[in-house]
């Protein structure tokens, strides 16, 4: 990391900083993250970090409890079918009610095109950052700027689901919005309320796979352990 140099808002520059690393893959899954640690490598006070850690916990993408600090957040199954099910609910309806206007297609189709060249370039974090962008178009042509706020929560919360799936279903992203965007240029939003379902749950499951090999490789880990106790 970077020295960050003495300005009046070094929290928002510590929240930044860790948020990068953490979603360009720097700290693992469970990883702690200590206050001494990140104030060293940034070269600023515990504070800021300390505030920034917060937010990021507010977020949904670390955890901090009592006694063991603050680490980085894994999803359980639980965890994931619930907030892909919200997230569902969320982009159906937002699909259902968005103002579809020349604006709102002209930028979901440039999305696409940057989605497409994220992906053969294979620029991880601009991939997510452009899927997150193409649902954000939707969410904002509602009009309804407490639903954004709402949505916008849930998309901090996916965030990490997002990069633990972009080897599994990145590939289909630009095919699944691409749906998504025909549907609603020909004004057939039943279509594009199914289009958007299929995504969800596609993404969704495609991640509770990955969790359920994760888990089985565990396991066969540690009887492996068991049967084998030398090594």
């Amino acid at each position: 990391m970077l020295k960050l140099s003495k300005t009046p808002n070094l929290t928002e520059l510590a929240y930044l900083s860790v948020k990068q690393q953490l979603l360009n893959g720097s700290f693992r899954e469970g990883s702690k993250l200590t206050e001494e640690y990140l104030a060293g490598q940034l070269g600023i006070s515990k504070s800021p970090v300390r505030e920034a850690l917060m937010r990021l916990e507010s977020e949904g993408l670390i955890c901090i409890e009592a006694r063991r600090g603050a680490y980085v957040r894994k999803f359980s199954e639980k965890e994931v079918r619930d907030l892909y099910a919200v997230r569902e609910l969320l982009e159906v309806h937002a699909v259902g009610i968005a103002k579809i206007t020349p604006e709102l297609l002209a930028s979901m189709a440039e999305s696409i095109e940057r989605t497409r060249t994220h992906l053969q370039s294979g620029d991880k974090l601009r991939h997510i950052e452009e899927d997150i962008h193409f649902h954000g178009l939707i969410a904002a042509a509602t009009q309804n700027a407490e639903f954004s706020k709402l949505f916008d929560n849930i998309q901090q919360k996916s965030l990490l689901c997002r990069m633990a799936t972009f080897y599994l279903s990145a590939i289909m992203a630009p095919i699944s919005h691409q749906h998504i965007y025909v549907a609603l240029s020909d004004r057939n939003r039943e279509r594009a309320q199914q289009a958007m379902r299929e995504h969800i749950v596609f993404v969704r499951d495609s991640l509770l796979k990955s969790l359920e090999t994760e888990r089985e490789i565990m396991d066969l880990a540690d009887q492996k352990a068991v049967l084998d106790p030398q090594h």
